[in-house]
């Protein structure tokens, strides 16, 4: 039988050379240790970077204003939510890769009405109000178009919006009962009870906190945040901690491509960034069978270099 082939890319010689002893345990432990003693000593000087979590309640409370106008426009269709499509409702077809729908192949899985989860369900969970009851008794017997149209006569006014002693006051008389819904659901997020309506949860523990989140990024209050601490997409937010302390390093190749052209201007950016990663992916993941890429380090020689002591003995 003839002896096979030595194939330089894919083979690995037999080590004929001398050796030398290694103590992985001990390297291991003195790395450990050290990492350890300068986590601690750093995290003294310095703290953590992490703040409190922005909730619902925060936001009614520093900007009643734009709470109030989120609202209104959460009840008017026109907002982020509303118009965003799959996961949340069949108002758009979400982003495309190409030619591909993917957000609408997978479908609306997390099915979220503004109007009724972030407006009417919250106030209706609310205790007896016989001038808020009678307001939602109006509202849900009222047809689509009369709603639509003093929501429309609300939104008109809301530029002359003010907020006074703790209540929400819009200079409009044909606006049905959207002035006291609006009124006493910010009356609701400023006391926090609207943070604990809009948490859902089919168990014992209540951790889902989708609602809360698109009602916030719904607002202008949380992208102000975002901007305030360069956490925005333009601001390389992805790689960022909060406070102006630097992040994952790991995320740069990620948040680059949302930096320069086509993806910046792009609807499509999440759906483009992610497929361009994964065909990078995939292109390191095959490196090893690709012939002639896999033969680099070896025509280079680099290897030399990094073990320049091994060669020379």
């Amino acid at each position: 039988m003839s002896k096979k082939a030595f194939r330089p890319d894919v083979d690995a010689p037999t080590w004929r050379g001398g050796h030398s002893p290694y103590d992985i345990i001990k390297e291991g432990t003195i790395a450990l240790v050290v990492v350890g003693v300068l986590t601690v000593l750093l995290s003294v000087f310095f703290g953590s970077p992490d703040e409190a979590a922005v909730t619902v309640k925060k936001w009614a409370n520093a900007n009643p204003i734009d709470f109030a106008t989120t609202a209104a426009n959460e009840l008017n269709g026109t907002s982020l939510t509303a118009g965003y499509g799959p996961p949340y409702n069949h108002a758009a077809i979400g982003q495309k890769l190409g030619p591909l729908s993917l957000a609408k192949w997978a479908g609306v899985r997390i099915p979220i009405n503004p109007v009724s989860d972030f407006v009417i369900k919250p106030l209706e969970s609310m205790p007896s109000q016989p001038v808020l009851q009678q307001n939602l008794a109006m509202w849900s017997s009222a047809s689509s178009s009369t709603q639509s149209g003093w929501v429309t006569d609300y939104v008109k006014a809301v530029p002359k919006m003010t907020f006074v002693n703790g209540h929400v006051v819009v200079p409009t008389t044909n606006a049905g009962p959207v002035s006291v819904l609006v009124d006493n659901l910010t009356q609701m997020a400023r006391s926090g009870a609207l943070d604990q309506a809009l948490v859902t949860g089919g168990g014992y523990y209540t951790t889902d906190y989708t609602k809360p989140l698109l009602f916030l990024a719904d607002g202008t209050y949380l992208a102000g945040l975002a901007a305030n601490q360069h956490l925005t997409g333009t601001q390389w937010g992805m790689m960022n901690e909060t406070g102006q302390y630097p992040g994952q390093a790991w995320l740069w190749l990620y948040t680059f491509w949302y930096q320069i052209r086509p993806y910046s201007a792009s609807t499509n950016a999440d759906v483009l960034v992610w497929g361009t990663m994964m065909a990078l992916s995939a292109v390191l993941l095959f490196l090893p069978l690709i012939p002639g890429l896999r033969a680099i380090p070896r025509k280079v020689k680099v290897y030399r270099l990094i073990w320049r002591e091994h060669y020379q003995q």
